[in-house]
């Protein structure tokens, strides 16, 4: 039913990485026989555990990946990517490598008539405070120069490094610290003139979540990670359904 129905794909946070190979062959099997299929695919950003330029394309990083996505762009499938916050420094190396097109954060789409709010999801999570201190400063343009000039092998050694600190700063982290904020939720929704649907990552929360806000209807679907099992969301003139790989 979802191949003869024309439709879209989300999916978000795959967190592709060498040291788990069994998900990065899942992305790309899904890319092969499941987004082939589909009108386009949206990726909501960290899509890599990290990304620290595009000059890692050359050094032959994630090359199984760059060329699944090639492929998919080259079949015929619109390919959209949002930057996370694990590849904000993706960059116009990533585009012309796999043709797939980088939409700001948030993005507001129309989709089988219905205007589609699109976000990766971490701006949304205002109550960490730390982490949105240290998001305006990695995503200011003076920062990313400096950075993106050092050595590629320097700029890796670094996120390592701060991906320890990141994983020990979040295990001491409260849950509600780390989730959406309710005032920017609805702050986000009056924005953009109340979409019907608002799609997201980030939180590695999957779940459907129905909001009334001054009198207007808003569904918020909340994508899940990738890291034990697969997930994505598909979109048609039916409405939206989430599936895992295994379906």
């Amino acid at each position: 039913m979802l191949r003869q129905m024309e439709h879209c794909l989300f999916i978000s946070d795959c967190h592709l990485c060498d040291s788990r190979p069994q998900i990065t062959q899942a992305f790309n099997a899904f890319l092969e026989n499941t987004a082939a299929h589909a009108q386009a695919l949206y990726i909501l950003g960290d899509l890599f555990e990290y990304w620290a330029g595009d000059d890692s394309i050359a050094a032959g990083q994630y090359q199984t990946v760059i060329q699944a996505l090639k492929n998919l762009s080259a079949s015929g499938v619109k390919v959209f990517f949002l930057k996370g916050n694990r590849d904000f420094l993706v960059g116009d190396g990533f585009e012309n490598a796999t043709g797939v097109t980088i939409l700001p954060d948030p993005t507001l789409v129309t989709l089988y008539g219905k205007r589609v709010l699109l976000s990766h999801g971490d701006a949304l999570c205002t109550d960490d405070v730390a982490y949105q201190q240290f998001r305006n400063e990695v995503r200011s343009p003076a920062w990313q120069a400096q950075f993106l000039s050092q050595p590629l092998s320097k700029r890796i050694a670094y996120i390592e490094e701060l991906r320890t600190k990141s994983e020990h700063a979040k295990s001491i982290k409260s849950m509600q610290i780390m989730d959406v904020n309710a005032a920017v939720i609805a702050a986000i929704l009056r924005n953009y003139a109340y979409p019907p649907l608002f799609i997201h990552g980030h939180t590695h929360r999957p779940q459907k979540h129905l909001h009334e806000l001054d009198g207007n209807k808003c569904e918020r679907w909340v994508l899940g990670d990738w890291y034990e099992q697969g997930s994505y969301l598909s979109l048609s003139a039916a409405g939206c359904v989430a599936h895992q790989l295994h379906d």
